[in-house]
């Protein structure tokens, strides 16, 4: 059974920083890629940044400098670290498994059937 937590979230200024979290059951984490989406409402949800099992990260180019995706296979979490937040990053974060074939992403939603709750992330302006 697929397990996603996220947290982290809130609301901040423009400029300010937040650092979200997500905790998986084994099945998902242990042998895939993962990564961080979000969904603002009326728009299709996006991958913003995913990391590979051996711990190599890749971002979208709207969070590429600000924003750091982690994880500590240790405690089968991923975390995103998000700096320089502006008001078009508001949305929900999700975590899950990232589509990734040597290096390449699908950057839009993949379908998935299960999602966690998500995070909501606001950035006034």
């Amino acid at each position: 059974q697929v397990q996603l937590v996220e947290s982290g979230g809130g609301l901040v200024q423009t400029g300010g920083s937040l650092r979200l979290s997500c905790a998986a059951n084994d099945d998902i984490y242990r042998r895939n890629t993962m990564g961080w989406y979000r969904r603002v409402p009326g728009k299709q949800r996006e991958l913003v940044a995913g990391i590979t099992v051996s711990g190599v990260p890749t971002y979208a180019d709207s969070v590429k400098g600000r924003f750091t995706i982690s994880r500590d296979n240790a405690k089968n979490s991923v975390y995103l670290q998000m700096n320089s937040l502006k008001p078009e990053d508001t949305a929900v974060y999700y975590c899950n498994t990232a589509r990734e074939q040597r290096g390449f992403y699908y950057w839009s939603d993949p379908g998935y059937a299960y999602w966690g709750q998500g995070t909501q992330v606001t950035v006034s302006s």
